[in-house]
């Protein structure tokens, strides 16, 4: 069973992954045809920025939800590195317990403003604010799941692994 749902969360992954390519695919494409029309065209098109700004945000949120694994995320690496595991483990559940608490506090009034911003749509596609900032709170979820998630294998004896200097890379 525990196979059958580490595999169901590789795919998931895989599938997120894939998502998160095709956006950035489409901001790539509407920015060269931005380009195209502007300079080549003499012929300024506005939706083309107005999708690659939709992208990006989409992309960030997106990706820092269910993308980004945890050992990617940026740490203090110098402070990771000279503590004990029992301490950088204690580390882990203050700082999950902090995120919890604040993106818990500020979920509802996200998901009214979120609501609220229904009546606003984007200049030139016409798209209603509300499902686009919606990514926000999809984010602000994840995030409070990951960290309770990283917190409670911190309390069980899991934390994140020591620093290793031979391993560093871009996170990429």
């Amino acid at each position: 069973m525990n196979s059958r749902l580490a595999g169901i969360g590789a795919w998931l992954h895989a599938r997120a992954e894939n998502l998160l390519a095709a956006m950035l695919a489409v901001m790539f494409t509407v920015f060269i045809l931005q380009i195209v029309f502007r300079y080549l065209l003499n012929l300024p098109i506005g939706w083309t920025h107005e999708i690659s700004v939709i992208m990006w945000l989409w992309m960030v949120l997106f990706g820092t939800a269910f993308v980004v694994r945890d050992s990617e995320e940026i740490r203090f690496d110098i402070l990771y590195a000279a503590v004990s595991d029992r301490v950088r483990r204690g580390l882990v559940v203050i700082t999950a317990i902090a995120l919890i608490f604040f993106f818990s506090i500020s979920l509802p009034a996200v998901i009214d403003y979120i609501a609220f911003m229904k009546v606003e749509k984007t200049a030139y596609l016409d798209i209603r604010f509300d499902w686009l900032y919606s990514i926000y709170a999809i984010f602000a979820v994840a995030t409070i799941v990951r960290q309770f998630w990283l917190g409670s294998q911190a309390i069980w004896g899991k934390g994140p692994e020591a620093f290793d200097p031979t391993r560093a890379g871009s996170g990429v």
